[in-house]
Parts: C-alpha cells; structure tokens; sequence
C-alpha cells in the first residue's frame, strides 16, 4: 500500500508543511510508510515553462501514479491554492488520481478561505480522476501554531480531525482486507447471481 504526501507550499518549513507531517505519523503508528513529494523541489524551469518530458516531472509524475492514497498540502493564498502545487498539477496526465483516494488538507491567515479547499482545489483533484476525494481538512493560523523552538504544534481539534481522516484511509482504502470476525468480505456485483 503507497501513500504518497505533496506538499504544495513555496517554502520548505510550512503550517501545511505540519499538517502532512500530522497525517504522516498518524499512518506511521499504524504501520503504514508515506513518501513525500515537495513541489517547491521540482525543477522550477520545468513547472513554469510546462515541460512535460522534463526528468523531474516524469519522476514527480510515476510517483503521483504508484501511489494509492494521495495527500495534497496547500497554503491559501488570495483565496485559491498555492501557485505552485496549481503548476505541478497542470502538468500531471488528465487521468493521474485515477482510481485513487485523496485527502486535501490547507491552511491559511483566517477562516474565512476555508472555502478554497472545496471551490478551488477540489475541482481539479476531480478533473484528475481522483476516485474519492475525503472531506479537506482547513486550519487557519492560530490552530497549526509556531513554538519558541520552531516547531509546528497542531491544535487538538485539528487534531482530532486529522485522526478521522487518517482511520478513513486505513479502513477503506489502506487495509480493506481486514474484516471483523464474522462479516463477509465485498463481492464484486458481476459475481452476483441470483435465481427467481
């Protein structure tokens, strides 16, 4: 199973940067390994002057293909997400997400650009072929916090949403095999027969 994590921020250390780093440890108590993927380390001339065969799209791109699952990080800018991850994702085939699941997650300076997550990000995730994209994930500024230190603290309730959303992935997408005790393993509905 392949959970793949994109971090669409510009900059290297991000409060959107901290919530993949959320999900990613949450799978990982789980036994489930993520790779990452940050945009802002594709190669620039290759995103800006939309060069499709470039190594390092080709790379991004069989990376975005071998994954499962998909995490898509963004900062909120101007009420869209970020120009950057908007440049990866223009250049990834029409049928990328195919058959995949998707959690977008954002953040951004206040509430009120929760919105873009679904009016802006989610359109193309669907347009990719995304298979089920789960409901995103917004925090603003004062929930995904700088410590003294310099490192991100998310705040609970954040938190427990990361947690739903992580236990969505692993019992529907990352180990669907694991039944209960006692209850019967989905059938494909060609296998269906039935007699009157």
């Amino acid at each position: 199973m392949s959970v793949l994590l994109i971090a669409g921020s510009p900059t290297a250390r991000s409060r959107s940067a901290a919530l993949l780093d959320a999900v990613a440890l949450r799978l990982s108590v789980q036994g489930i390994r993520s790779e990452r993927l940050s945009v802002r380390d594709v190669a620039p001339e290759a995103l800006v002057l939309a060069q499709f065969d470039h190594p390092a799209i080709v790379a991004a791109s069989a990376q975005v293909e071998k994954a499962q699952v998909v995490v898509v990080a963004t900062p909120v800018y101007k009420a869209a997400y970020s120009g950057v991850l908007k440049a990866f994702l223009d250049l990834l085939p029409q049928t990328a997400l195919k058959g995949k699941t998707v959690l977008p997650l954002a953040t951004g300076g206040s509430p009120h650009h929760m919105l873009a997550l679904d009016y802006a990000l989610r359109p193309v995730l669907q347009s990719l072929g995304a298979k089920h994209i789960l409901p995103g994930i917004y925090a603003n500024d004062a929930q995904v916090t700088l410590s003294p230190e310099g490192a991100y603290t998310v705040h609970p309730d954040i938190g427990a949403r990361l947690d739903d959303a992580a236990h969505i992935l692993l019992s529907e997408t990352l180990r669907p095999a694991h039944w209960a005790a006692g209850s019967f393993a989905p059938v494909d509905f060609s296998q269906v027969r039935c007699s009157v």
